[in-house]
């Protein structure tokens, strides 16, 4: 089966995560269910926090399984993930992230020389939502890293402003960082949760943002971030959704070597709003 090029791998599993909160012991089966499903293509790594490690290896135990792949994140900072790190290497896992946090007030020399090497890992570092954001970019492009966004959360406060991630978003690119965003993407168009009243950010917003911030960079002008602002505070569903339909194969795949991946701890909800906006009609009979 044929997908967009705007969907690959766009999806990564965070089913263990608020608000989805599965049980390991159903999410590993799931993941491996997904990945075996026709739409596969579309689904990132299992993201699991390095608190539940432990508690893995005993559900990798059938060796006829292949590797699991997985992306690790640690909260707790650089000492935490170089922990996580020694242990996944007795997991039958293929490592696919090291999400690591920068703890407060830790400054990005400090962060790194903590961590210590990461081998061929791909490494995630949460970019600080403080002053220490522009170091912290400059670090992860110097050291040919990524980065990660917080875009949500189970608090108003974890939620960025549209102005607040523009920014962001046109700082990695102009870095040539590429980056993933975690929580709070619950759907594909910017919206105000109906229980919450929280203010989401859609992930189809993000992807037209990073769009829009290559071909700034691209330009070499100096136009506003007002721009990338518009893009990602657009609710209207079906003008985001043309939007994304009239990108071009080579600028989807290029807005794609920037914006990585989502996670969301439901993996089929997101494939079957794409289908409602008639982005991907078929997967929606695949998993009805």
């Amino acid at each position: 089966m044929t997908f967009p090029t705007f969907a690959l791998g766009l999806c990564d599993d965070a089913a263990v995560f608020p608000p989805g909160l599965a049980p390991l012991a159903d999410a590993v089966p799931a993941h491996r269910a997904h990945r075996a499903s026709s739409y596969a293509a579309l689904v990132g790594p299992l993201v699991l926090p390095a608190s539940a490690l432990d508690a893995l290896y005993p559900l990798l135990r059938d060796h006829a399984d292949p590797p699991l792949d997985l992306s690790i994140t640690a909260p707790g900072g650089p000492c935490e993930a170089a922990k996580a790190l020694a242990a996944s290497a007795d997991l039958p896992v293929d490592l696919r992230g090291l999400e690591v946090a920068v703890p407060p007030g830790m400054e990005p020399d400090e962060f790194f020389r903590l961590l210590g090497a990461v081998g061929d890992v791909p490494l995630y570092v949460e970019i600080p939502r403080d002053e220490r954001r522009a170091s912290s970019i400059d670090a992860v492009a110097g050291l040919g890293h990524r980065a990660k966004f917080r875009t949500g959360g189970v608090k108003p406060q974890l939620y960025p402003s549209p102005d607040e991630l523009a920014a962001a978003i046109k700082a990695v690119v102009d870095a040539g960082v590429p980056f993933k965003a975690t929580a709070g993407l619950h759907h594909p168009v910017r919206n105000t949760d109906p229980e919450t009243g929280f203010h989401q950010h859609g992930f189809l917003n993000l992807l037209l943002a990073t769009d829009a911030a290559l071909s700034i960079h691209a330009d070499g002008a100096d136009r506003p971030v007002a721009e990338l602002t518009a893009l990602l505070a657009d609710r209207d569903a079906a003008s985001v959704a043309a939007r994304v339909a009239a990108l071009s194969d080579a600028r989807t795949a290029a807005a794609r070597t920037r914006f990585l991946s989502f996670g969301t701890c439901s993996i089929t909800d997101p494939l079957h709003e794409l289908a409602d906006l008639g982005l991907l009609s078929s997967v929606l009979q695949e998993t009805a």
